[in-house]
């Protein structure tokens, strides 16, 4: 793509004033209207060393209203975003519904700077390349436009406007010795670039080059670039809620067919003397292993789904009684408030993710797309159609980080949660526990029952597995847990030691 450039292109000082004040006119109009339609917007500026993408960021912003975006530059990783997924810097700044976000810099570091100076290796930039994919096609199936610009120079021009920067000793800081590194050995690194756009220019997330030789035809031609862009969004936006069509998703269940959650066994049962043997037992190999997992930085996310009432805040409690309250944290999960419908559904989660040796226990999680919200309507079926990729590749991010990750589902029966109903409407400490909405979800158990067939199926994955617990009795769910969870972590700690 790259060798295809003329870098050659100029704009007259005469045409570049004559075209930049209609230019910011028009993207000024368009920041109103994205705002307005609840569009969010996302601008990547990457590029050689000195191709101007401070300058040319600077040129666009101020044709916007700066209460609607926000600039954020990437640097090298800082020790805390080291100790997460290397996609969770950049999901926690995801714009909400309306605002724009601009990147200096973005997620294509991972396999451009950090590639050059061999942090990333082998099949690291692979899965890396893998990861950036999804990601940007998670965003732009949500609603978000993303722009890719690639400010081009040659080598020639790299070397005079570096030379220049070093010159003046309130520039000089800007230059580092990498910088000097990848000017000299700039046809390496333009190959890594050459790499990056044919492996992530994409139908929904196409690259834009921008010859950056002349910085009045570089301006110019990003105004352009954005303005297209949105102009088109706008428009298909437009169309599509005037064709908006929604149809009723057939919920009825075919009674013949055995599926998964009908083949449990929920008969299996402790009585309190084997729990209590087997509890704390379980709780002091936890402990043990909670230890040695902040030890070796191995980071854990357990999930915990299942039926209302199945148990899962009990299940959590047993899990975590013996765990040092300062390496894990229990994210319980409520239906989104207003700041988080403004983001992409799994926006709230990213920001959840531990660091490197902690341990994360979510009280329902991501799963609530394919479950309540597609019962319950509150998503389009195309919303939680694509869910099930959408939460397989971002649990792979979590793997390819090192991260432990289980999944159980807490199953009991309908007349197992009707007795835990009543028994909780009548005893006054647990009153707290039952609500309408519950009773009302009992009578759509089918549609649910549904649901739950088809997110295990679709999303137990070799590095993400669901777990089916038989929770009818308590005590037995709470052990098959807890020696659940210790297998895994031993089975993790005895690969690293290899």
């Amino acid at each position: 793509m790259l060798e295809k450039v003329d870098l050659d292109k100029k704009l007259s000082k005469e045409d570049y004033k004559r075209e930049i004040t209609i230019l910011q006119e028009r993207l000024g109009e368009l920041q109103r209207e994205c705002q307005k339609l609840q569009i969010p917007v996302m601008i990547l500026f990457e590029g050689f060393g000195a191709s101007g993408k401070g300058v040319q960021i600077g040129k666009l912003i101020q044709s916007l209203d700066p209460r609607g975006f926000c600039v954020y530059t990437t640097k090298a990783e800082t020790k805390e975003e080291r100790m997460h997924p290397f996609l969770w810097r950049f999901w926690t700044k995801t714009p909400e519904k309306g605002r724009i976000a601009i990147f200096d810099g973005s997620w294509y570091r991972k396999v451009l700077i950090d590639r050059f100076e061999k942090k990333t290796k082998g099949k690291e930039i692979k899965t890396a390349y893998e990861s950036i994919r999804a990601f940007e096609k998670q965003l732009t199936d949500d609603g978000c436009v993303l722009i890719k610009l690639l400010l081009d120079i040659d080598k020639k021009e790299q070397e005079v406007r570096l030379k220049k920067l070093l010159r003046e000793q309130e520039t000089s800081w800007r230059v580092s010795d990498w910088d000097l590194k990848r000017n000299k050995r700039y046809n390496e690194y333009a190959e890594m670039m050459e790499d990056m756009l044919c492996s992530t220019d994409t139908k929904y997330a196409p690259w834009s080059i921008v010859e950056a030789t002349d910085r009045r035809y570089a301006t110019v031609k990003i105004y352009h670039i954005v303005i297209t862009v949105l102009e088109q969004q706008i428009v298909q936006r437009g169309l599509s809620k005037n064709l908006e069509n929604h149809t009723e998703e057939k919920l009825e269940k075919d009674v013949t067919q055995e599926t998964i959650l009908s083949k449990v066994d929920l008969s299996y049962s402790l009585t309190r003397e084997e729990y209590e043997k087997k509890r704390k037992k379980c709780q002091n190999k936890i402990q043990v292993l909670h230890g040695e997992l902040y030890r070796r930085r191995i980071p854990v996310i357990l999930c915990f789904e299942g039926w209302d009432a199945a148990g899962k805040g009990g299940v959590i409690k047993r899990l975590t009684e013996k765990m040092d309250p300062r390496g894990f944290v229990v994210n319980p999960t409520s239906a989104p408030n207003d700041t988080e419908k403004a983001h992409h559904y799994l926006w709230r989660f990213w920001g959840k993710i531990p660091k490197a040796g902690h341990i994360a226990i979510f009280d329902r999680t991501w799963y609530g797309r394919v479950m309540v919200e597609r019962v319950e309507r509150f998503c389009s079926e195309e919303e939680w159609k694509r869910a099930y990729q959408e939460i397989n590749d971002m649990e792979k991010d979590f793997v390819n980080a090192g991260a432990v990750v289980l999944k159980f589902w807490l199953q009991i029966d309908k007349d197992e949660q009707e007795r835990r109903f009543k028994d909780r409407q009548e005893n006054p400490l647990k009153q707290w526990k039952i609500t309408e909405e519950d009773w009302r979800n009992r009578q759509k158990w089918e549609q649910y029952e549904k649901a739950v067939e088809e997110m295990i199926l679709k999303t137990s994955t070799d590095y993400a597995p669901w777990m089916i617990v038989e929770a009818n009795n308590k005590y037995y769910a709470r052990i098959k847990v807890m020696e659940a969870v210790i297998k895994a972590l031993e089975e993790r700690l005895e690969k690293d030691k290899k």
